[in-house]
């Protein structure tokens, strides 16, 4: 598995000696609203897609690779970039990081066309990749002790919830304002612009320290800590993450052929049901058991894509929707679980670099099968394309959930303090 790390770091948090009472609260919040708008400003254009077709005539192609641009762009700043708020401190990468994100909104209200709709979504995945890993470490830096688990739990959840957020505020605009393309991006900028400013006011985490420049350099390379966790998990974070790119660079499409009189405000809504059925899954299991959590999710794959076929069958855009939601709970119940595996195995210096490490796993499986999706429906049709992805996804969760069971027979229940429940 690909991570940015091939070495410990020393890492020195000074968060419990200098976040206390208001303050380590109001660094959380900001954090983890950071977390919340960087996703779902990188789900708000999934329902301008069709809007982007219609004027500029993009084919499923363009789109996916508009699409994918983001995530390569997100991972080649996590794989340079992870740890580097680990020797700057956490405020000023986050606040420049902010500062390019709101730059990137611009760049995405002025487009006009495929190119520099490419160009700046490519600036928003290098933002998205330095601010999510470092947000992330400070969420975790910023544990209270008195609320165990609640930082991996706004890891989980707050991305998701960004997304559904994204979808949901993009495709009121696209019913009700009057240039939904360019409406949406200047309400980004202007909060990236705040949220930028208000962290120069937050408390630093950690010490600065020398070796930045050094950490810029590619590295792959997994944790001693999380190897083993991580490589039995990586099959079910391919195959939910896949499912989570599928439904997000062409759910909009898929949309239109099921129900083609469907509004054009509707169209990107199929992602919103993913999203927030991911983001009320990952609530509800908090509690549960991480590796049962996990094998849960891998079961609720099948069902899924079976549903979403049968809406090319017949059965209509409902189904459509009834399977986004059960992959979405897939989605939810095996990313919370296998993070929470993860992160109760991590030790202090391997925050972000563990954290840079399931992204960029997790954008790589999202963004390539997009990409092979998209250009497979030029030759084949967005019917057969959906059929052949359908069934790779539950090969990939049938295998996962193989290496899960394995997993659970060798260690028997999860019910060391390690796996304690989120809160």
């Amino acid at each position: 598995m690909p991570d940015v790390m091939s070495g410990p770091v020393a890492h020195c948090p000074v968060g419990d000696s200098r976040a206390h009472g208001k303050n380590r609260a109001v660094s959380f919040g900001l954090d983890a609203s950071v977390l919340v708008a960087l996703l779902a400003a990188s789900s708000a254009p999934t329902p301008l897609y069709p809007l982007y077709q219609d004027q500029w005539g993009l084919s499923a192609l363009a789109v996916t690779v508009v699409f994918s641009a983001y995530s390569l762009a997100l991972l080649s700043a996590l794989l340079t970039t992870g740890t580097l708020s680990d020797h700057l401190g956490r405020r000023p990468v986050l606040a420049g990081a902010l500062g390019t994100q709101a730059v990137a909104m611009v760049l995405l209200a002025s487009a006009d066309g495929a190119d520099t709709l490419t160009a700046a979504r490519l600036l928003q995945g290098v933002a998205t990749g330095v601010a999510t890993s470092t947000a992330g470490a400070a969420l975790l830096d910023l544990e209270n002790p008195r609320r165990p688990g609640r930082s991996a739990l706004t890891n989980t959840i707050a991305p998701v919830a960004g997304m559904a957020a994204g979808v949901l505020t993009s495709t009121l605009l696209v019913r009700f304002a009057p240039a939904p393309t360019a409406t949406v991006y200047a309400l980004m900028a202007a909060l990236f612009t705040a949220q930028a400013i208000a962290v120069a006011f937050t408390t630093e985490t950690v010490d600065r320290r020398a070796g930045a420049l050094r950490s810029l350099r590619p590295r792959l390379g997994v944790p001693p800590a999380v190897r083993r966790t991580l490589l039995t998990t990586g099959t079910a974070i391919v195959a939910i993450w896949a499912l989570g790119g599928f439904y997000s660079s062409l759910g909009p499409t898929l949309v239109r052929l099921v129900t083609p009189a469907a509004p054009q405000a509707a169209l990107g809504m199929v992602f919103f049901t993913f999203s927030a059925a991911a983001a009320l899954t990952m609530w509800v299991l908090r509690r549960t058991d991480p590796l049962t959590s996990a094998i849960g999710g891998c079961i609720v794959v099948l069902p899924a894509t079976i549903m979403t076929l049968s809406g090319l069958h017949g059965v209509g855009l409902p189904a459509v929707h009834g399977g986004a939601a059960l992959a979405g709970a897939a989605f939810g119940a095996v990313s919370q679980g296998v993070l929470r595996m993860l992160l109760a195995s991590l030790d202090e210096q391997y925050r972000a670099a563990t954290l840079a490490a399931y992204y960029v796993l997790s954008y790589l499986s999202m963004s390539l099968p997009a990409i092979a999706a998209g250009a497979a429906t030029q030759c084949y049709g967005l019917r057969t394309t959906s059929h052949a992805y359908a069934v790779v996804a539950a090969l990939l969760a049938a295998a996962a959930l193989t290496a899960l069971a394995v997993s659970r027979t060798r260690t028997g229940p999860c019910s060391s303090p390690r796996n304690r429940p989120l809160r």
